[in-house]
């Protein structure tokens, strides 16, 4: 559980913000999944809670206090998964309903990837001035309907920093880098 807890701490990494509890998703319209999928996965994290888990980091190991300074800020981690054993057992207004939300005020789609092979995938951030407040990722296929969300500030950088490193699996998410003069 250690593990499951800090790995999701580490992926989505914090800054500052102020209205952190606006980005908070329902997925309550959700729920009733839980009883047509074979196995279903429900993280509810609160600021308390991150708190907790935080104080257990050591400051002497460079990975870990780095994790401890990603997850000032965060307000809550909240995940819901569900995979089936058949294709087709959630409709596309499950979906909507969550989608529904990420189209209201602040929230801007960062990423959308369509794969016949590996199903959808949307990233969205909540921008408030140049800072981002909440992040929301949602994942789509025949057979698996997943949704993420950080409540709370998330640094880029500090995400891009942490790409492929520490446990966490290559997201593709690059820093600039400075123009090369081509040759």
């Amino acid at each position: 559980m250690k593990i499951l807890l800090i790995s999701l701490l580490l992926i989505f990494a914090p800054a500052i913000v102020t209205k952190a509890q606006d980005s908070r998703i329902q997925m309550s319209s959700l729920d009733h999944l839980v009883a047509k999928a074979s196995q279903t996965i429900d993280v509810n994290i609160d600021e308390r809670l991150i708190r907790i888990s935080a104080k257990f980091l050591s400051n002497d190991d460079p990975d870990e206090k780095r994790v401890k300074e990603l997850v000032n800020g965060i307000k809550g981690i909240y995940v819901k998964s569900f995979e089936f054993a058949n294709d087709g057992e959630y409709s596309p207004a499950d979906v909507e309903s969550v989608r529904a939300q990420l189209r209201g005020p602040g929230w801007t789609r960062l990423v959308g990837v369509t794969s016949k092979k590996d199903g959808n995938l949307e990233v969205y951030l909540l921008l408030e001035g140049e800072k981002v407040g909440g992040m929301a990722v949602l994942h789509t296929d025949d057979r698996e309907l997943t949704v993420v969300n950080i409540v709370g500030p998330v640094d880029l950088d500090k995400l891009a920093a942490l790409d492929g490193h520490l446990g966490i699996p290559d997201l593709g998410i690059e820093k600039p880098k400075a123009k090369k003069d081509e040759q």
